[in-house]
């Protein structure tokens, strides 16, 4: 890991931005209307499964913002689920904080959630 310091992979993991068109903002703004949601999945102790997917495909589907709980006997790091959940089918990770991941991805026909900037 030569030239790289531990906190600015720290920052990298933290701040990653998944869609590169997505500004802070817009980011910001997600942000705000995921503070008010409750986690809607919730990753156990078997891990990433298929039916986890599943679930979370489900609830994008009815939702473009959710919010996902890493429980304790996870056998991943929330960091680690936010980078397997990054990019597949088109989920951007928005934040990670404590022990919780929120995602989100636009529906395609009708998108609810207009981002700033659009």
């Amino acid at each position: 890991m030569r030239g790289f310091s531990v906190r600015a992979l720290q920052n990298l993991t933290k701040n990653h931005t998944p869609d590169p068109s997505m500004t802070g903002q817009q980011k910001r703004y997600l942000r705000g209307l995921a503070h008010a949601l409750k986690p809607v999945v919730n990753i156990g102790k078997s891990g990433l499964t298929d039916e986890a997917f599943k679930q979370i495909e489900a609830r994008l589907l009815t939702n473009e913002l959710i919010k996902v709980k890493v429980m304790e006997h996870s056998p991943f790091s929330q960091k680690e689920c936010a980078a397997k959940l990054d990019g597949r089918e088109e989920v951007a990770v928005v934040q990670v904080i404590g022990k919780t991941i929120v995602l989100y991805r636009p529906h395609l026909e009708e998108p609810m959630i207009t981002l700033p900037g659009e």
